[in-house]
């Protein structure tokens, strides 16, 4: 997963601080605004809280969202790191950034592309089931009999196919295993059976509930680069079921991987000090199998909109943003920016700001749980001293417009991971993947109970219907607000004076977050049965 980067066009300029001071209250989402023409936003300087959020707003984030849409459909429909249509994105991101004055460079790294995989069953039945390539897995052109793995099927199954060596006594060397989602990391699933003998893996979603987050295709990480020799695909758990049928044979392939650099857009505004940098980001690239609006769109096209908005502001403190790449490979690119930052570069940066997802159709609002509230970080995840500072900013910005909120665990499982891990204090949105919104969601934050906050996460539909523009509105306030608010200072972060924001930054008490999440932490969770999964410890 982590290759090394081969190109650096990086001024890292650090130093965040919150400066919370009188001034301005904010006016809850619904209010009538006269807002200004677009031409007006962008000649203006946007230098206070009010006049940048009359000019922030989802109409504008919606024009990049259908930029980026229009792309995927001109370039086999999809904008994944190393095809044609993440290029054009690069393009269209570069295009705009520079049209509105900023500072942009290409912060290029070495990137190992996998291709279209296929899975056909040959016997009993003929057919071709949609697929993709766990990132780790090798390339293979296999036809082979299909053996099962410690499978249990049907609802309320507790799986753990694949979880222990012993699972595979008896395994026929030379055979295609066939493994089921659940209970530990894909990655020890596909290493147990290439030390099987087996010559591919199948991987299929576990099917203990009847949601699409349970029964669809799932294809997940195997938490590096080259993890096992042999090619490992995924499957819906129908799917599965099928190739589970006694003298099952089928054909895998995943091809040759391909050396194809890819492109980190790095966005700069400098500032009077310019050794303390605001950094914020978003990934760029989506999953092969879809165009990527809301996941990651959505976060792209709300750094976009700030941008534009933002074209006339001299700030305080140095403004960075960032647009990674083959964050759907395993945070390749953000892992690899970070990675060649020498200390000194490092130490200027005050904090970083992650927007992964933030127009998800059956929504709820999340902040990462930087004080642990709600969910304890996950094992070797670090939360640096400042994070909790981040995300009071974010729940005092919810609270004043009105929106109920709640946890996302701080799980390091977006491209921010790599700024923690070298001490960077960081913190962010997100309205949900996968996982199932429940009955009391509903009735917070309206919706669909029973369905996914985003039916389609990682999915071919995953295109410009997908993106709930009341979210979108919402959260592109919050990413405008709060780098508004550290271009100014950053001292509630990292100690580094600043100056007060003009008109003020008045913001009341967070309410303090709903509490409904229960198990599933968002879907960020790594210890639960989920995929979003991209980072180095990355769970099944």
């Amino acid at each position: 997963m982590m290759s090394s980067a081969t190109l650096s066009k990086r001024a890292r300029t650090v130093g965040v601080a919150t400066a919370v001071v009188a001034g301005l209250a904010l006016v809850p989402t619904g209010t009538a605004l006269a807002a200004p023409a677009p031409a007006a936003c962008e000649m203006r300087n946007n230098n206070t809280v009010d006049r940048l959020l009359e000019c922030v707003s989802a109409e504008g984030a919606l024009e990049h969202l259908e930029a980026f849409q229009a792309i995927a459909d001109a370039n086999g429909d999809t904008r994944a790191a190393g095809t044609s249509g993440y290029e054009a994105s690069v393009d269209y991101v570069v295009d705009t950034l520079e049209a509105a004055g900023w500072s942009v460079s290409i912060d290029e790294f070495d990137f190992t592309y996998v291709g279209p995989s296929t899975l056909t069953q040959l016997t009993p039945v003929h057919a071709q089931y949609p697929t993709g390539p766990y990132t780790g897995s090798g390339p293979g052109d296999v036809t082979a009999a299909v053996t099962p793995v410690d499978l249990q099927l049907g609802l309320g199954n507790t799986s753990t196919s694949g979880c222990q060596a012993t699972d595979f006594t008896g395994f026929p060397a030379g055979d295609i295993a066939l493994i089921q989602r659940g209970g530990c990391n894909f990655s020890i699933k596909a290493l147990n059976a290439e030390a099987a003998g087996a010559v591919g893996v199948v991987i299929f979603n576990q099917g203990d509930a009847d949601t699409a987050d349970r029964q669809d295709l799932i294809v997940g990480t195997l938490g590096g680069s080259n993890v096992v020799g042999i090619p490992v695909v995924g499957a819906s758990y129908p799917q599965g079921v099928a190739l589970a049928e006694p003298g099952s044979t089928a054909n895998v392939f995943v091809p040759e991987p391909e050396s194809r650099p890819q492109k980190n857009v790095i966005a700069e505004k400098t500032g009077v000090n310019d050794d303390n940098v605001v950094m914020a980001g978003a990934h760029l690239d989506s999953v092969q199998a879809g165009p990527g609006i809301n996941d990651n769109g959505s976060g792209s096209a709300a750094l976009l909109e700030l941008a534009q908005s933002i074209s006339k502001l001299e700030p305080q403190n140095t403004i960075r943003l960032a647009w990674w790449g083959a964050e759907e490979a395993g945070l390749i690119g953000s892992e690899e920016y970070v990675a060649e930052l020498s200390q000194d570069e490092r130490d200027r940066i005050a904090l970083y700001l992650n927007f992964d997802m933030v127009a998800s159709p059956n929504y709820i609002f999340m902040v990462y749980d930087g004080d642990e509230s709600g969910w304890t970080a996950p094992t070797g995840v670090p939360i640096p001293d400042g994070s909790i500072q981040i995300e009071d900013l974010f729940e005092r910005y919810y609270t004043s417009v009105g929106e109920p909120y709640d946890d996302a665990q701080f799980s390091g499982r977006s491209d921010y991971d790599a700024f923690i891990r070298v001490g960077i204090p960081a913190g962010g949105l997100f309205t949900g993947a996968e996982v199932v919104k429940t009955e009391e969601q509903q009735l917070i934050w309206g919706g669909v109970a029973d369905e996914s906050y985003d039916q389609c996460y990682h999915r071919a539909c995953d295109t410009i219907g997908n993106a709930n523009l009341h979210a979108l509105d919402v959260n592109a306030d919050a990413v405008a607000l709060a780098v508004l608010a550290y271009s100014y200072s950053t001292e509630s972060v990292n100690g580094v004076p600043g100056v007060n924001v003009p008109g003020g930054l008045n913001l009341p008490e967070a309410a303090g977050p709903e509490g409904t999440i229960g198990g599933n932490a968002g879907g960020l969770d790594p210890d639960l049965v989920h995929d979003h999964d991209h980072g180095p410890l990355a769970a099944e």
